[in-house]
């Protein structure tokens, strides 16, 4: 059993040692150990993952549980050298403790020792009975606890120690911070921060569908017979090919969000601050309130606390009123003068405390809503505040200045890495200072475009101003001093910021210790890029060509190297792939890089090594990159490359270097061994060289220990076969070796292959390389040329991202070399074209790869390294496939992405000439340009006296945002759809032959509210939910009272989780090998990992629940299943969107765990939504649509809803058909389950016709001999008996009249168990007996011993591996 405490935020920045015997945290070990490994806890899964942080760390965030705190031991297994060694997470026992507090009952509160005071005030500030206290100490026999102490290190305090809370007088930041809270806490259900995309908030709609929490909610519903209560009727909408797509329901009305008011205003009073003589009687600020009963009240904030005062809004009068009911909390003295008050705020609370704590814990990064329904602006005076202070004053509690995110972000990468413990603290510190450098960097950008921010060079014009708000710098996105002229001005300006965090990505990634990169944020908002850096110390208040000690500040004029950098860089030359290599400077000096020309090199006034403009880390794209002279390989010329770009920094992504690599890397393997075999052949004798068959046994088996802590990907040697690439299998021969060598010398976390390898040294040396005989020599000498290694004598392929860089020149006697890195960027180039592509399109064909939406697309060409310049190719290609019909729905997805990234561009320029009186009216006619049928849109003009004319002109324009023009507002429907026909053309080379948005949805199958959740969410429209009409010819379909907001679109690093993620990646690799119970331990151990650094709620804890939920299941504790994809949901919705494809999917699990559990309404309920997120996401033609569809029909046959099941069911037999062929298996299992549908319903007839295909199949695919044509046949004849039966009892009803003598026939509603089995064949999850632990011993270890014997093989069965968990967390 989970515990309950990873529910909570882990808010507490240290965290318990956790000593693992060695850095193996893997857990990654042969299977023969494991079978002996007795793990502590025999039952294994249920409990050892009793605390969901290592140690329960992240406190209580709220009471119930943690009183059901429990602490156990997290285990985890490590494999090294000794594989006996258990490794136990060293855990200190927790112990209660009583809290007294004034006016309450003592009560317990279960504490570890690890915890900070200070936990223990956010535990009673969220506790219901004392959440209204702020301003307090706590103290053991009269002496207060310091805040920061660690409970273990308090003398005295023990099993049952009474801590007293007592209160302090308050000072102003106290009662500032008392207002917040209680401002919080009166707005606790209030969804408007969700919808603002303010704190941090997000929507989670899951509890309307599942009525409160799923646990309760089956044992309280199980009165009488269950099926008859349930209404199964979906709404109209939601059937088969409904035609309406209704928007309203997206957000459906949760009853919790009526406002309980408890206060109609508390606001900060006019009279602030306090003159100095009150000053000198304690008073901190006043405050105005209006109660529910329409009371207006003064109350002063004293030092004592707070009482009423006489003043009114006119007269002020500080003397406390009679009486003054003086009272240390705010809800204490209003409880006192307004019942209703003291009504509503405890039901409010009770409310509140009921709430999952996922519904509100805040995330990592801001989620923004692209629709939010009219919420009324009620008076706030923290937000109005907020607004005016900037926060400045107390950033997270840090007293009173700005925090220097330069030096916080540095310092976290500096913090020791030695051990896990260590490297805990050093990621989730990290982590923390991201998050929030990335929401500070978001606010100021905001702040620069309204124009709120001073330019430290207000002299020149717009563009080219640069800002500094809270310690961060911001610059345009614009070609400033003609910096990009040879690159593409303006077009090369705004793909630089993009390509930089790219750069900074990677170098974070990789993380040499000693080399430091900015904090980088690229804000999209309102039209204009705004690039976030945090500031390098010194770096202001000199010349940069002073402060450059490496690398160009002009393109490559002149250069400079320092010997330092060049250390520093060599580090991460072999993880990036980037060769060291020498350029000319000025004086025609040869100077020696380890990056490209444009990246700069600064000693920071802290002595640190800065390195920035990262933005040509990888090498040019020669696709995109034309150049005179050179000619592109024939597979790049046939489809049309090299093409114009708009700029020339069009570079390849870190994917496709890492997949261009690994693909050579197999190829070298290929052709070395097959020329050892050849002189193997010619020798005929054994005895000179080891031929390498023999020696890849004893590199395998060498190099399985100790390869083992490096490799991330799986754990034992050959199961990397599955994480490689198909074409090993050709040749069994090479591929152990290939395999060894891979794991060999791998550091880096992905299993490419780079850096010196010898064919088969080992790490051990035990075996003699043959690499002493010259003839074996040449063998890799000829296989390096081959490939374009840059070394002789073993594999090694680097690029020099500065070939063809105008303005780099490179001395003569590196010619060669330079060519032959010309030849290999010409090789990637094509290797794009021809096989990356092809196989995203392969991909998808066998529905590996199954995006929805835009967003998914984009990751799915982004992880297959192919840039979104290629989308047009991409389409293209689609295009010519022979199985065109069977990707109709990526090429669906595809336009219409496309067509909505050339409206992007196209808004993009027409936003910045927008002033901010008319955003909203620009907004909406645009929209109506781009999806409304209404042939004339016209805009509406703000009224004149808003747009003042009066000013001269020469002052316009100081503010970046701050467009005057009026030219947006004669933009026509069919000149925005000529624009993006001619943006689709230039951009993508994809030609679009439409002229309005009716042809294009017409043409393509597209639907309008595709296209207008797509263009939202890519622009940052917030839009008011509610129903258009956008097919009406005679109103457009937005008004600009529909336009709500514009939020910014913010692109940043998202640091990793890497103990975590090793964890993760090994449990996956012991489940696909069918442990499952030492997966589910190492999948919990990760899931403690990621909380730990993570906080609750992240996208990687978040694919980690899903798994543990799909473990549990698979093991038969439904309960526990239902529970950890509850949390899976509730965090998709706030994580990632209440609309992403990835939520569609978690909640089609958790309906399927909840008709496990019984609860079938509550199932129907969810696969609903599903379906209507799915049917607004991507439309109904989908093969995804399928598997819900048939989901949807088993329910529905499982409770005799049989009409509206077959709807379902046929439904996906159609879509099944089309996307997987007539003669799949798959829809043999949809003509089975229609059939089963029939025989309910006892039409016989159809039932044959469907069982029959399904049989046909079965035969063709299968064979007669196989079960599943068994059972069909069997089917088949029961079929007819039944038919017969039924035709017998017919005749004799119409021979002997009433009097008939009926056979009973069995008309049988199916029973739950066959529905629920169906249901698991269906969502591809098949049941082992967990008893036989032996028996799977064996069994693995028996496939072990032959997938060393035979490589070749292993593909096959990995692929058939009992569980499908595609479960994989997302790289960026």
């Amino acid at each position: 059993m989970v515990s309950k405490t990873d529910d909570i935020p882990a808010s507490v920045p240290d965290c318990n040692p956790v000593d693992l015997a060695d850095e193996a945290g893997d857990g990654a070990q042969d299977s023969k150990e494991t079978s002996k490994t007795r793990l502590k806890d025999p039952c294994g899964c249920e409990h050892s993952a009793d605390t969901a942080m290592v140690n329960g760390d992240g406190a209580h965030g709220h009471m119930e549980e943690a009183e059901t705190k429990q602490d156990g031991n997290g285990e985890a297994d490590a494999g090294e050298e000794s594989n006996e060694q258990e490794v136990i997470v060293i855990q200190d026992t927790g112990f209660t403790v009583k809290i007294q507090a004034p006016g309450t009952e003592p009560f317990d509160l279960q504490v570890s020792p690890q915890e900070m005071v200070q936990e223990i005030h956010q535990v009673l500030m969220d506790r219901e009975d004392t959440c209204h206290r702020t301003c307090f100490s706590l103290q053991l026999d009269g002496n207060v606890l310091d805040n920061f102490a660690e409970l273990k290190s308090i003398e005295g305090l023990q099993e049952g120690s009474l801590l007293k809370v007592v209160e302090e007088p308050y000072t102003v930041r106290e009662a500032r911070i008392h207002v917040r809270h209680i401002r919080d806490l009166l707005k606790s259900l209030d969804p408007s921060d969700a919808y603002n995309g303010v704190d941090c908030n997000s929507l989670s709609f899951l509890s309307i569908f599942t009525d409160g929490d799923l646990g309760d909610s089956g044992k309280r519903k199980k009165k009488g017979n269950e099926l008859e209560q349930i209404d199964c009727t979906p709404p109209e909408h939601i059937l088969p090919n409904s035609k309406e797509h209704p928007l309203v329901p997206l957000q459906p009305q949760n009853k919790d969000w009526k406002p309980m008011q408890c206060l109609k205003v508390l606001t900060m009073s006019g009279w602030n601050p306090p003159p100095g003589n009150r000053k000198m009687h304690g008073d901190l600020m006043y405050l105005y309130m209006v109660t529910v009963e329409e009371r207006h009240v003064s109350v002063t904030a004293s030092t004592r606390g707070f009482y009423l005062n006489q003043s009114t809004t006119y007269t002020f009068n500080p003397k406390p009123a009679n009486p003054s009911f003086l009272s240390h909390s705010l809800v204490e003295l209003l409880s006192q003068i307004s019942p209703a008050f003291k009504k509503n705020f405890t039901a409010l609370q009770k409310k509140r405390v009921q709430r999952h704590p996922f519904e509100r814990i805040a995330t990592p990064f801001q989620v923004y809503s692209w629709t939010a329904p009219q919420v009324d602006h009620a008076m706030d005076c923290v937000r109005a505040e907020d607004a005016y202070t900037s926060r400045l004053g107390y950033e997270e509690h840090i007293p009173g200045q700005t925090r220097d995110w330069n030096e916080e972000l540095q310092t976290t990468r500096e913090l020791p890495r030695k051990n896990l413990p260590e490297r805990l603290l050093r990621e989730r510190a990290i982590f923390k200072v991201h998050s929030d450098f990335a929401a500070a960097a978001t606010r100021g950008a905001m702040a620069v475009i309204d124009g709120n921010v001073m330019a430290i060079n207000p002299g020149e014009e717009t563009r080219m101003q640069m800002f500094i708000w809270n310690n961060i710098f911001f610059s345009l996105g614009f070609d400033v001093r003609d910096h990009y002229r040879e690159l593409g001005g303006d077009a090369a300006a705004h793909a630089a910021p993009t390509n930089d965090l790219n750069g900074v990505r990677a170098y974070g990634a990789v993380d040499v210790e000693g080399l430091y990169t900015l904090g980088t944020v690229v804000v999209d908002y309102r039209g204009y890029r705004v690039t976030a850096q945090s500031i390098i110390p010194g770096i202001l208040e000199r010349e940069q060509e002073q402060s450059v000690i490496y690398g160009s500040i002009d393109f490559g004029k002149t250069v400079v190297s320092h010997s330092k950098y060049l250390e520093l860089l060599e580090k991460t030359s072999r993880p990036l792939k980037v060769q060291r290599h020498n350029v000319l400077n000025e004086k025609n000096e040869t100077v020696e890089l380890c990056s490209s020309v444009e990246c700069k090199g600064i000693i920071g006034n802290d002595g640190r090594h800065y390195i920035l403009d990262l933005l040509r880390t990888f090498p040019p794209d020669l696709n995109f990159l034309p150049v005179d002279g050179e000619e592109l390989p024939p597979e790049s010329q046939r489809q049309g490359f090299p093409r114009q770009h708009r700029h020339r920094l069009a570079c390849l992504r870190q994917e496709l270097i890492e997949a261009f690599v690994e693909h050579r890397y197999l190829l070298f393997m290929k052709m070395a061994a097959l020329q050892l075999m050849q002189q193997k052949a010619n020798k005929d004798t054994k005895t000179d060289t080891p031929a390498i068959t023999e020696t890849s046994e004893t590199v395998s088996e060498n190099n399985a220990d100790t390869t083992q802590t490096q490799t991330s990907a799986s754990d034992s040697p050959s199961t990397t076969e599955g994480s490689t690439d198909s074409t090993i299998q050709t040749d069994n021969s090479t591929s152990a070796a290939s395999q060894a060598a891979t794991d060999g010398e791998e550091n880096s976390l992905k299993p490419t292959t780079n850096g010196p390898l010898d064919l088969t040294a080992t790490q051990n040396g035990e075996c003699k390389s043959p690499l002493e005989d010259p003839k074996s020599r040449e063998v890799v000498l000829n296989a390096c040329k081959a490939v374009g290694s840059i070394s002789n004598t073993s594999f090694d392929i680097r690029f020099n991202p500065d070939i063809f860089s105008p303005g780099v020149r490179f001395p003569e006697e590196s010619t060669d070399d330079i060519q032959k890195q010309k030849q290999l960027l010409k090789d990637a180039a094509a290797f794009l074209v021809s096989c990356q592509i092809p196989s995203l399109v392969k991909d998808c064909l066998d529905h590996s790869a199954l995006p929805m939406d835009g967003a998914t697309l984009t990751e799915a060409l982004h992880q297959r390294g192919i840039n979104i310049r290629y989308l047009g190719t991409v389409l293209e290609f689609v295009d010519k496939t022979p199985a065109k019909a069977q990707l109709e729905h990526f090429y669906r997805i595809g336009i219409s992405e496309l067509i909505t990234r050339c409206a992007k561009h196209i808004f993009k320029t027409y936003l910045q000439g927008v002033e901010l009186s008319a955003l909203s009216a620009a907004v909406s006619h645009f929209l109506n340009c781009f999806l409304s049928s209404f042939p004339d849109a016209v805009a509406h003009l703000p009224p004149d006296e808003l747009v003042s004319r009066r000013k001269s002109r020469k002052r316009r324009n100081r503010v970046p945002g701050g467009g005057d023009n009026t030219a947006w507002a004669s933009l026509t429907p069919s000149e925005l759809w000529k624009n993006i026909a001619s943006e689709a053309q230039s951009y993508y080379h994809f030609t679009i032959q439409c002229d309005s948005v009716d042809q294009v949805v017409e043409k393509y199958g597209l639907q309008k509210i595709t296209l207008l959740r797509e263009i939202s969410i890519k622009t940052g429209i917030q839009i008011l939910i509610k129903e258009y009409n956008f097919d009406s010819r005679h109103k457009p379909a937005f008004t600009e009272e529909d336009i709500l907001n514009i939020f910014p679109v913010v692109k940043h690093v998202n640091p990793k989780a890497s103990d975590a993620f090793h964890f993760f990646q090994s449990g996956q690799a012991k489940v696909q090998q069918g442990f499952l119970k030492e997966g589910c331990e190492l999948i919990n151990e990760a899931l403690n990992l990621f909380n730990n650094v993570y906080g609750a709620m992240h996208v990687e804890i978040c694919a980690c629940l899903r798994l543990l939920a799909r473990l549990n299941y698979i093991m038969g504790d439904h309960p526990e299943a239902l529970s950890n994809q509850q949390k899976a949901v509730l965090m998709s919705e706030r994580v990632l969107g209440i609309e992403h494809p990835n939520t569609i999917q978690e909640y089609m699990h958790l309906a399927l765990y909840c008709f496990a559990n019984g609860q079938l309404s509550t199932a129907l309920k969810l696969l609903y939504r599903a379906r209507f997120l799915m049917l607004m996401v991507c439309g109904e033609d989908h093969p995804e649509m399928a598997l819900l569809d048939s989901n949807i029909g088993l329910v529905l046959h499982g409770v005799m809803e049989y009409d509206l099941s077959l709807r379902f069911l046929e439904n996906a037999l159609t879509i099944n058909t089309k996307y997987h062929g007539p003669r799949s298996l798959k829809v043999a299992l949809s003509h089975h389950l229609v059939a089963r549908v029939y025989e309910s319903k006892a039409e016989f007839r159809s039932a044959l016709q469907h069982e029959k295909e399904g049989y046909t199949i079965y035969k063709n695919q299968m064979g007669e001999a196989h079960e599943k044509t068994k059972e069909s046949s069997e089917y088949l004849k029961y079929l007819t008996q039944q038919a017969v039966a039924l035709q017998r009892t017919m005749n004799e009803i119409y021979k002997n009249g009433s009097n008939a003598s009926i056979m009973p026939l069995k008309f049988t509603a199916p029973s739950m168990a066959s529905v629920l089995e169906q249901l698991n064949i269906i969502n591809g999850i098949i049941f082992i007996p967990l008893s036989q632990k032996d028996l799977e011993n064996l069994k693995a270890e028996v496939q072990r011993r032959q997938q060393l014997q035979e490589l070749g093989k292993t593909e096959e069965a990995i692929e058939d591996s009992p569980l499908e968990l595609e479960d994989k967390i997302p790289i960026d």
